[in-house]
């Protein structure tokens, strides 16, 4: 913390970012830092523009898809979801009932994969190298599971406008059942390790706080909301796909701990308490799984050919790993393309709470604080601090030294 000798000082101007051009979203922070305390934070997103939606303007919606799903690494089943179900609405398409629980049960796969993915970078910028190896180990298995129902790691291609192209047989059920069971005793331990190590908590406690009020009036979404105890959630206040059939409640740290403190550690437990969730909601679809087809409209040209008659507005939305995902699209009669594509990412929703959740920190908490929101832009490349007209550049490496060193002080402590 800054000393009442190094307020007196001007404060050291210090910015991250942005990073590399050929990465997703970069972004730039700056920082103005008295000592070791952050005092003021802005930031300056937009840095890169891939130019999707403008693409999207020059292919038909089937092309759109595979554009859609590649927004984002990570949420390909997010971004292609809430794609066909904004032109499903704009379509006036109806898609079958097994199909719905298909699409849960892989963007419930895929929320697990995400914040299992998370878990492992968040110990990783504590220096906690074990636990990152040891979350990451148990991710293998629900990647796995996504690569034996899709063909695919990463990009799975399951969606199609108005259904799903694969099934999930009987036959898979059984390797499905056992990963859920892995995870259902794993939970456990997961808990334990995050949770009661003194130095985690003491790291992640009452650092990078958000009230209730802060997130509402920010407009935040996903576990950022919920960890400050605002328990809004798509799939319960707006249910889609198979949601309206199973039981679905927002999560939020209160049904752990008692309490809600809208810090680091808050968002550490809803994450987790989430994977428990979707374990659940996997597990309920694979019970009442219904029969029936899996596309409304099997046949590609007729689709095309419906999709070029059509005219209308359309909204997709869903809960994402990370928050809702929002999309826009204007279908106009006798254009094969859409008139119009918008597309809102979660993070977009969240950046402002950065603000918020940095003022009076220390520098060696940014690392842990900017990865609590599960950002989804490229890794920081460097900081520069610029001091008496001096600039001194720190590396990512230099940001996360600065962090584990944090942390091993507690535990020498």
């Amino acid at each position: 913390m800054a000393t009442s000798e190094t307020k007196t000082h001007s404060p050291i101007k210090t910015v991250i970012g942005p990073i590399h051009p050929a990465l997703k979203e970069p972004i730039k922070f700056i920082f103005e830092i008295e000592g070791e305390k952050i005092s003021k934070v802005d930031l300056a997103p937009g840095h890169n523009h891939r130019g999707l939606e403008w693409m999207a303007t020059r292919r038909n919606p089937v092309q759109i898809l595979y554009v859609a799903e590649r927004i984002c690494g990570i949420c390909s089943i997010a971004h292609s979801l809430t794609f066909c179900r904004a032109i499903e609405q704009a379509a006036a398409i109806e898609t079958p009932a097994r199909a719905d629980y298909v699409r849960t049960i892989f963007a419930e796969l895929e929320r697990i994969h995400s914040h299992l993915l998370w878990a492992g970078v968040a110990a990783l910028e504590l220096g906690f190298d074990t636990l990152f190896y040891k979350t990451w180990e148990v991710r293998e298995d629900v990647m796995d599971l996504l690569e034996y129902l899709s063909g695919n790691r990463v990009n799975y291609g399951i969606m199609q406008i108005g259904g799903v192209r694969r099934d999930i047989t009987p036959a898979q059920h059984p390797r499905i059942r056992k990963s859920l069971l892995n995870y259902t005793i794993l939970f456990d331990e997961l808990v334990n390790m995050f949770l009661e190590d003194s130095v985690l908590r003491m790291r992640c406690r009452d650092t990078g706080l958000l009230t209730r009020e802060e997130a509402l009036q920010l407009c935040t979404v996903g576990p950022t909301q919920r960890a400050s105890g605002v328990a809004a959630d798509v799939r319960q206040d707006n249910p889609y796909c198979a949601y309206g059939d199973l039981r679905v409640k927002a999560v939020t740290p209160d049904q752990l701990l008692d309490e809600v403190r809208g810090d680091v550690f808050d968002r550490i437990i809803v994450r987790l308490l989430e994977v428990k969730q979707s374990v659940d909601i996997i597990a309920q679809c694979l019970e009442t799984l219904p029969d029936g087809p899996l596309l409304a409209i099997p046949k590609i040209m007729v689709l095309l050919n419906h999709l070029k008659k059509a005219e209308g507005e359309g909204i997709g939305r869903h809960e994402a790993p990370r928050g809702e995902v929002f999309h826009y699209l204007r279908l106009t009669a006798d254009r094969e393309s859409p008139a119009a594509w918008k597309v809102k990412a979660s993070t977009y929703s969240n950046l402002l709470s950065w603000i918020k959740m940095l003022q009076g920190e220390q520098v060696a908490d940014i690392p842990i604080i900017v990865a609590s929101v599960d950002p989804c832009i490229s890794c920081t490349d460097r900081v520069a601090v610029i001091k008496q007209g001096k600039t001194a550049v720190y590396t990512q490496e230099d940001l996360r030294r600065i962090s584990r060193e944090k942390t091993r002080r507690l535990r020498q402590g």
